[in-house]
């Protein structure tokens, strides 16, 4: 509160620069005349069970909840999965592209953050720990495996080594594309009228 109530002593200086500033931009109705009781910081501790009374209430409706709490976090795992899966195939199809690729008989530009972007996301996806899809860990250790201790510069100055990592990512690939037509749909549920 005292903070707000410093930079509210304030705000007409704020709004006077901004409106020189602006020039003919300046829209004074874009501006509230005072900050007073427009900060706030709340926090909230949802429960991630239903409530023990409703058990002893209605057992059936207790039930009900438990299967759609349950439910809206096998979707945050879905999604999580998904968003991941995505993720990787495009940095795959990017890195293959770029190192199989070439434009007028010259090799593709090849950047270091290929594989950087690449090194980050093994770590992120080894970081949040999802571990529900077996099909995509082993995917996700097989590319990792693929460029563990590759240099980007080795990269560039080795045909050879260019070909086994595209061989390689390549099926990494195609079982990526796999995982991608078998893909969970979204489950929305409806609750009971």
């Amino acid at each position: 509160d005292d903070a707000v109530a410093e930079l509210d002593c304030r705000y007409d200086e704020l709004r006077s620069a901004a409106q020189v500033r602006l020039g003919d931009l300046f829209d004074a109705s874009d501006y509230p005349v005072s900050l007073i009781g427009l900060f706030a910081i709340e926090h909230d501790y949802p429960s991630v069970e239903p409530p023990d009374y409703l058990r002893q209430l209605n057992p059936e409706l207790y039930q009900q909840e438990c299967q759609r709490v349950q439910s809206r976090f096998d979707e945050a795992v879905q999604l999580a999965e998904q968003a991941f899966l995505e993720e990787l195939v495009r940095l795959v199809d990017h890195i293959t592209e770029r190192l199989s690729g070439t434009d007028d008989g010259k090799p593709r530009v090849f950047r270091d953050s290929a594989v950087t972007n690449l090194i980050e996301f093994f770590e992120r996806f080894r970081t949040l720990n999802v571990r529900s899809n077996e099909q995509l860990d082993e995917l996700v250790a097989r590319a990792q495996q693929v460029l563990g201790g590759v240099d980007p510069q080795q990269l560039r100055d080795s045909v050879t080594l260019r070909q086994r990592v595209v061989t390689q990512l390549s099926g990494v690939q195609s079982s990526l594309d796999g995982l991608l037509v078998d893909r969970p749909r979204r489950n929305i549920l409806r609750r009971p009228q």
